[in-house]
């Protein structure tokens, strides 16, 4: 009896320590409880949250806080210099927060779900924005990163949809892996001379965006950068680059000295010296319509046009020799796809899953290979396989928009059925004999 009454004193005793894990709480002049860690030895404070974890409650903290750039507690004064991990986690009443210049850092997840959250103040003293910091604030419109700030952490904004601008100051060394991923309603962001890596997936999904330009201080772009960003009209490398350009205002993102496309936009033309379609290239690309992939294209990369549901015609010209895996999966509305090599390039597994080829596509190609094509995987499963004629459209047409020289009374337009147009559309046109392609 004497040590069960010992046991039951000793876990009294340690129930308040398990209950809460934050050091002190402390209420503002406004009323506003705020829970606080010890740190660097106990001579400051870190914001934390309540509880024993940081998903144990999700209403400590609502409406507007105000962080005190100092708290006094016991009659000691200390500085508060950092919002913990997690501290505000999932807080969905949260509209807005003030940090003081006292705080130099803000930890992972910091504000992550913070759906309710409309403004932030981030003071000069914060040096890097940490891993998921502000993920989820679906609430966020515009956020203005100060000067110090040297690199956004991975997941940094993610899907904060409604964010429409932001400002990355010169400070910025790096954009981590899926920084503004999901930022949907982002329609413009300037990336500043000072960022040498972008990392995967930085700017995936934020399908609002118009254009984007690659500073010269660029060294590093991990592929999928911008997957999904289906109103992107402009792709640009400023002139200076030395790893990549964009030659031929061709609206993509070209390696210089492997000559490969690693990222292209609605409005890409390849030019006719690139060799290779990188992996991921278009991936994610469904406002893609049609693509012309030139004679001097020797292989088609790993996913490159992966989930171009919009895509509807494929020329290839007679370079290829290799498509590799789910280079064409799920782009399940081919109606046409035109192969010029006089050999049948090899392809990796999956190169045209859930692409539906079997239903809908046709599949043109020399005569003199049309009964290999019939009996080798996976062309075979084609729904329908023909010889390539005169008039199907070429690999080497590369003139766009030719016609905009051209006097209007000397211009004759037909289709590629001999129907007369007043101007051109989209696709293959014959302009005064000759076939250019319409973007």
């Amino acid at each position: 009896m004497i040590m069960k009454k010992q046991l039951l004193l000793f876990a009294m005793i340690l129930l308040p320590l398990v209950a809460s894990a934050h050091d002190i709480e402390v209420q503002n002049a406004d009323g506003v409880t705020i829970y606080y860690n010890y740190i660097n030895n106990g001579t400051e404070l870190e914001v934390t949250y309540q509880g024993s974890k940081y998903n144990s409650y999700s209403n400590e903290y609502q409406g507007n806080v105000a962080i005190p750039e100092e708290v006094t507690y016991m009659n000691r004064t200390r500085k508060v210099t950092s919002i913990g991990n997690y501290a505000f986690y999932r807080c969905s009443g949260l509209t807005s927060v003030t940090i003081p210049n006292s705080v130099t850092s803000i930890g992972e997840g910091a504000f992550s779900g913070c759906s309710g959250l409309t403004s932030v103040t981030i003071p000069n003293s914060v040096t890097s924005i940490r891993f998921s910091a502000f993920s989820g604030c679906s609430g966020l419109t515009s956020i203005t990163i100060p000067n110090s700030v040297t690199s956004i952490e991975n997941y940094a904004f993610y899907y904060c949809s409604r964010l429409t601008s932001v400002t990355i100051p010169n400070s910025v060394t790096s954009i981590g892996v899926m920084a503004f991923d999901s930022c949907s309603g982002l329609t413009s962001v300037t990336i500043p001379n000072s960022v040498t890596s972008i990392g995967f997936m930085a700017f995936a999904s934020c399908k609002n965006l118009t254009s984007i330009t690659i500073p010269n201080s660029v060294t590093s772009i991990s592929q999928p950068a911008f997957n999904g960003c289906t109103g992107l009209t402009s792709m640009k490398v400023d002139s200076g680059n030395t790893k990549y350009d964009s030659r031929d205002n061709c609206n993509a993102i070209i390696e210089t000295e492997s000559n490969t496309l690693i990222a292209g936009c609605k409005n890409t033309t390849i030019p006719n010296n690139v060799t290779c379609i990188g992996d991921s290239a278009f991936y994610d690309g469904y406002s893609l319509t049609s693509i012309i992939i030139p004679n001097s294209v020797t292989s088609i990369g790993l996913s490159a046009f992966y989930f171009c549901y919009g895509l509807t015609q494929v020329i290839i010209g007679n370079g290829v020799k290799s498509i590799e895996k789910k280079a064409f999966s799920r782009c399940s509305n081919i109606q046409d796809m035109y192969l010029y090599a006089d050999w049948i390039p090899t392809t990796g597994t999956d190169v045209f899953y859930s692409s539906y080829t079997s239903y809908i596509t046709t599949l043109h190609v020399p005569a003199s290979l049309l009964s290999l094509y019939k009996s080798t995987s996976p062309w075979k499963d084609f729904k329908e396989i023909v010889a390539l004629t005169d008039s199907d459209p070429k690999p080497d047409v590369t003139e766009v928009n030719a016609v905009r020289n051209i006097e209007d009374n000397k211009v004759v337009i037909y289709n590629l059925n001999g129907v007369r147009l007043n101007e051109p559309q989209k696709g293959i046109n014959i302009i005064n004999g000759k076939k250019y392609v319409e973007k």
